[in-house]
């Protein structure tokens, strides 16, 4: 779990926290494009990034499903999101009880555990001796949305397209960039420039995310995945993973993001939730 830890700890925080685990689809599905020809290149990424869905606050719910060697868990998880400063994910298992809520900042994290009353609050700052990784808060926020990314950036502009190595195989698309720490950024697209999948894996290819993105359906005039299945890898096998199933997804709504954290809850590192939780995974 250590190992999983350090490939990718921004995500391997929502897997770890979530063991806590114990949708309307009106819309038509689209398929996977396998026409259109190759492009230019930054041709081709002005057309991922105008396939993207644009917003600037989101909500949804989720059904989040745990996949671990000895448990498989699932729960009801309400999204709220405010582009490029904050999001929160409440988990909420026993009849929209909430026993556990993760806040994502731009320069921390915050964690509440309802049922044992404590509390994480760490800046990433504070976490680099742990995280030996570039992956920052716009980047995962990339990953919930289904965006391409930078390691380490904010965001994607045309001037940075030439950072990225671009292969286009008739239907196919493979886009590679590496981060400073020598992990491999692999991202998959469509015909139709939609990212299929993202792949993170270290220098030997023994460690790896996985993040595909299937059931595309028309949100916002947008194409947007409505399953995102996460699964950490060790040697191509799978050690483990969470599915998001989403639904009612809206955006540009007002959102309140409360994080308010009773006086008698103690405050545990980040540190010591990751050898509890992985404590209980042995």
């Amino acid at each position: 779990m250590n190992k999983i830890i350090s490939l990718a700890p921004a995500l391997s925080i929502i897997l770890l926290l979530i063991t806590g685990l114990s949708g309307c689809k009106s819309s038509k599905e689209i398929g996977t494009v396998v026409s259109g020809g190759a492009k230019a290149h930054d041709a081709f990424f002005e057309a991922m990034e105008n396939q993207a869905l644009d917003f600037n606050t989101m909500t949804a719910r989720l059904t989040a499903e745990l996949k671990m060697p000895k448990n498989n868990m699932s729960s009801r998880v309400d999204l709220k999101m405010v582009k490029d400063s904050a999001f929160q994910l409440s988990v909420q298992p026993f009849l929209g009880i909430e026993v556990f809520r993760a806040e994502f900042t731009v320069d921390s994290i915050k964690v509440i555990d309802r049922m044992n009353k404590r509390y994480v609050a760490e800046r990433y700052a504070d976490l680099k001796g742990q995280t030996p990784i570039e992956f920052n808060f716009y980047n995962l926020q990339a990953l919930f949305t289904n965006r391409i990314f930078l390691p380490g950036e904010q965001t994607v502009a045309p001037k940075q397209f030439h950072k990225f190595k671009l292969n286009q195989d008739g239907d196919k698309a493979e886009v590679k960039v590496k981060d400073s720490f020598g992990l491999l950024y692999t991202f998959f697209a469509d015909g139709e420039e939609k990212l299929l999948s993202t792949y993170i894996s270290d220098p030997s290819d023994h460690y790896a995310l996985q993040w595909d993105y299937t059931d595309f359906r028309i949100t916002e005039g947008k194409p947007f995945p409505q399953l995102m299945d996460v699964k950490v890898l060790a040697d191509g096998a799978s050690q483990g993973g969470i599915a998001f199933r989403f639904s009612k997804i809206q955006t540009n709504v007002p959102v309140s993001l409360d994080f308010s954290i009773p006086a008698k809850y103690k405050r545990i590192t980040f540190a010591q939730i990751i050898k509890s939780i992985s404590n209980t995974q042995k």
